[in-house]
């Protein structure tokens, strides 16, 4: 058996992992980022290529690096497309988008972090994570090639993604890190990337349109005029549903993708939930998809994670720096993550569970009754500005569904709760229970108001 010694492991050579590694590396530390693919597919992922809060990236690798991948900077709001309702609605997006081809941005990442000095284990497959007898995290077990290899480290930083099969393996039980995490509440998605033989005519627009029930929706984003991601998803807790036919079927049914051709397909499991409650336990740190650093409504995730890395690259630095490796140490990773983003996806994860109480059809007739204004700012700020005149106006469009309409005004108001709540995310683990306790006792209102099953 091959035994390697680092200061941090890094699982995964996502974007979380990447600028983890790039910002540890680049303080002089020793890490190693160990990823499960071969070096040629190492950063081949699945993903809609939409990518909000491109203006603004880490610097470990900075921006400029990265900037080639960037294939479509013109777009700038989202198209919903409500068939039920004859209706589109082109909404703005605010802040800086761009299209990416995906592939080419990850080996531009991967590069970032070689040249910032991680090293890379490819065809390493994660087998097992190692723990002291206090349930400190030491390092993994893995099997590369064919061989056992043993990585002990100080830190353990898990960004193997949606799922994370760290979490099954660790014994979290004396930690404060969330275990209240199952397969409901991630979404299955595939995708392909299309080309067509016209430009198509929404290329400066993200498109969206909803499945045949309301689990789930249809993508299209351009890359291209002519290169087009398509791709859908749905909420696991509900029935599967048959993605690739779905997929076809839409494709079948939009003239501009008449014989278009398929470069590359993949599918992959997002989250579709809150942020983790606490992503640290001793010795160990997790972000990105591995601890549901994803906006729940959009599943876009990438500005978050590149954010979430360097959050806990520089917490590692500062815990080993002083020997202390315990999770009270590695605890203002969880702040920094809330302050920024995690705050606005819990929020979000509001609207989440209460799409899953109505039907598809109530949705899609109040969502086409909305003033766009109003939808861009509670899609992606997680909050909105809704006056007594706005209530009027949208319930006299809306009749028929007024029940509907006077529950979101409900869950609008509940969502501002949430937002203030992880806004004052506790600053040690000491206040922790208590803040979760409360937490908890805001979404029973939130079921309760929209009569939605219980999301965790």
């Amino acid at each position: 058996m091959t035994t390697h010694e680092y200061d941090v492991v890094v699982a995964g050579a996502g974007t979380a992992g990447c600028y983890a590694a790039a910002t540890i590396a680049n303080e002089g530390l020793d890490v190693v980022i160990v990823e499960r693919k071969d070096e040629e597919e190492a950063g081949h992922i699945a993903c809609g290529d939409a990518l909000k809060g491109a203006s603004e990236f880490p610097e470990a690798i900075p921006k400029s690096q990265i900037e080639p991948a960037f294939t479509n900077t013109d777009v700038d709001h989202g198209r919903f497309e409500i068939p039920s309702e004859d209706a589109v609605l082109d909404i703005p997006v605010p802040g800086e988008l761009a299209v990416i081809d995906r592939w080419e941005y990850g080996r531009r990442i991967i590069d970032g972090a070689d040249r910032a000095g991680a090293d890379f284990h490819y065809d390493t497959v994660i087998q097992n994570v190692r723990q002291d007898a206090s349930g400190r995290v030491t390092g993994l077990d893995a099997k590369r090639k064919g061989s056992d290899v043993t990585y002990e480290a100080e830190v353990v930083i898990d960004g193997a993604g949606a799922l994370s099969l760290l979490q099954d393996k660790a014994d979290f039980s004396a930690a404060t890190f969330d275990t209240n995490v199952n397969y409901s509440q991630f979404c299955s998605a595939y995708r392909e990337i299309v080309h067509v033989d016209e430009p198509v005519e929404w290329d400066d627009a993200l498109v969206f349109k909803p499945t045949e029930r309301s689990a789930g929706y249809l993508w299209y984003f351009p890359r291209t005029p002519t290169e087009i991601n398509v791709g859908l998803g749905f909420q696991m807790n509900e029935e599967p549903m048959e993605l690739v036919e779905a997929l076809k079927r839409d494709l079948r049914e939009r003239p501009e993708f008449e014989n278009a051709t398929v470069e590359d397909k993949l599918g992959a499991a997002l989250p579709t939930r809150r942020p983790y409650d606490s992503a640290v336990a001793p010795g160990y740190v997790a972000i990105g998809d591995a601890a549901g650093h994803v906006n729940p409504t959009t599943g876009g995730g990438i500005a978050g994670a590149a954010y979430a890395g360097k959050y806990a690259g520089e917490q590692a630095i500062k815990a080993i720096g002083e020997d202390d490796l315990s999770e009270a140490a590695l605890w203002e990773y969880n702040e920094r993550v809330m302050d920024h983003f995690g705050a606005r996806y819990a929020a979000l994860d509001v609207y989440n569970i209460f799409t899953t109480a109505y039907d598809l059809d109530d949705l899609m007739a109040l969502l086409a009754t909305l003033p766009v204004e109003n939808l861009s700012e509670a899609i992606y700020s997680g909050s909105t500005n809704i006056g007594l005149w706005l209530k009027l106006k949208t319930a006299i469009k809306s009749f028929g569904h007024w029940g509907t309409i006077r529950d979101l005004y409900q869950t609008k108001r509940l969502a501002d709760d949430v937002l203030d709540h992880y806004e004052a995310y506790p600053s040690s683990p000491g206040a922790f229970d208590d803040w979760q306790t409360q937490r908890d006792t805001l979404l029973d209102r939130v079921y309760e108001a929209t009569g939605a099953e219980p999301k965790y």
